[in-house]
This record gives C-alpha cells, sequence and structure tokens, in this order.
C-alpha cells in the first residue's frame, strides 16, 4: 500500500521532531518530579507524605488533557501580569512550554508511585548496613539505594513513558505543530483523512518500537551482575 503526501513529507518529519522533543522534555521534568514525590512519600516526616500524597492523587484524578488544558490557558492572565512589570507586553507560556510542564506533571505523578514501590521493596537491612560503615544519608541512596531503585523502577518507567509518547497528541489542541497537528492540516488540505491519520499511527508505532528497543537495553545493563549470580 503506498500513500500520496501531497507534498506534506517534510512537515511530518517536523512534526515528527517535535514529538519527540516533547516527550524527552516531559520525560526529563516528570523524572524529577516522580523521585521528589516518591522521597516525599517515604518520608518519616507527615507533612512531606502529605506533600507527596496530594500531589499523585490530584494530578492522577485529573485527564491529562485538561492539564494541557489548564496550564496554557491558566497561565495567560499571570504571564501578562509579569510582563506588565518587567516591560515585556507579549510575554505568553508558549504551547511547547505548557505540553512539556503539563505532561511532565502527569508522568510525574505515576512515577511517583513506581518509585515509590521500588524504594519500598528495597530491604531495610541495606540502609542500616550503609549507617553501620558511616555512610551520610546522602551517599547512602547515591550508593546503595538509588542504583536499586533504578533497575526495579526501569520496567514501569519504560511503560509509563510509552504512555506519555502517546499522550503527546493532546498538545495539539493548543497549536503545537507535532504529528497529530501536521496530519490535521494535511487532511485539511488534501481530503485524504484516512491516509495521514494511517501514516500518523505509523510514525507513533515506529517510535513505540524504538523506545521499546532503548528500554530493553537499558534494562539488560541495569540487571548485569543480578541475572548471573541468580
Amino acid at each position: 500500500m503506498t500513500f500520496d503526501l501531497y507534498g506534506f513529507g517534510p512537515a511530518l518529519a517536523a512534526g515528527t521532531l517535535m514529538t519527540i522533543k516533547l516527550a524527552l522534555a516531559a520525560l526529563a521534568l516528570g523524572l524529577v518530579l516522580g523521585l521528589l514525590g516518591a522521597l516525599a512519600k517515604t518520608s518519616p516526616h507527615k507533612w512531606l507524605q502529605w506533600l507527596g500524597g496530594t500531589y499523585s492523587t490530584i494530578v492522577r484524578g485529573v485527564p491529562e488533557l485538561l492539564w494541557v488544558l489548564l496550564i496554557y490557558f491558566g497561565t495567560v492572565n499571570l504571564m501578562r501580569s509579569f510582563g506588565e512589570i518587567f516591560g515585556l507586553a507579549d510575554l505568553a507560556l508558549s504551547a511547547f512550554a505548557a505540553g512539556t510542564i503539563a505532561l511532565g506533571l502527569c508522568f510525574g505523578a505515576y512515577a511517583t508511585e513506581v518509585f515509590r514501590g521500588a524504594i519500598l521493596s528495597i530491604p531495610r537491612g541495606q540502609r542500616e548496613a550503609g549507617q553501620a560503615l558511616g555512610l551520610s544519608k546522602i551517599r547512602i541512596f547515591w550508593r546503595v539505594i538509588l542504583p536499586q531503585m533504578w533497575r526495579i523502577a526501569l520496567p514501569g518507567l519504560g511503560n509509563l513513558f510509552m504512555i506519555l509518547m502517546k499522550d503527546t497528541a493532546l498538545v495539539s489542541v493548543i497549536g503545537l505543530e507535532e504529528i497529530m497537528r501536521r496530519s490535521q492540516i494535511a487532511v485539511s488540505v488534501s481530503k485524504q483523512p484516512f491516509n495521514f491519520f494511517m501514516i500518523a499511527a505509523m510514525i507513533y508505532l515506529s517510535l513505540t518500537v524504538l523506545a521499546m528497543s532503548a528500554m530493553y537495553f537499558l534494562e539488560k545493563r541495569a540487571g548485569r551482575g543480578i541475572r548471573r549470580s541468580a
């Protein structure tokens, strides 16, 4: 089966690149938020536990599309106020920045639970052994907890990234020209919805396969020594 791109090939390629950039930017933000949320929920301090639990509950309870719209349109007045203070009349949050914040926020909420489960699965005796050796809490976390937590959490994070990559299509509603937005423009011009939406589906599938291959490599690398000893 062949598809006539009607000259929209470069536009679809640019949309694919934008989707990859958005997914990676949201991933970076989400990993930081997820790790901080997990540390808060496993903290001995009640207020940190409440803060981490509130974040994950509220964010997971609202659809991702609503977060995209709320963050994009909800910052209009705020950015306008800052613009008036600093003399920048056209100050506004870009669609890319809003999409990164919204998707990173959602990814972080789910990653919080993945990281939390990984932390709780590590035997407490390992922390006590680090304390017996005179290691600080930061060094115990960095040298003992984090490597094991990463290996345990990696499969769950990989699944979340697959979902995140497909959720980038939601940002098309605020005008970011990623794969879906470019496909919709091509459909409006060519009047060939099946062709271009099928091409978009094939692009998403190809990105998913590449992401799965990368996750397999990371899991294999993180599991070095564990499988041999088993």
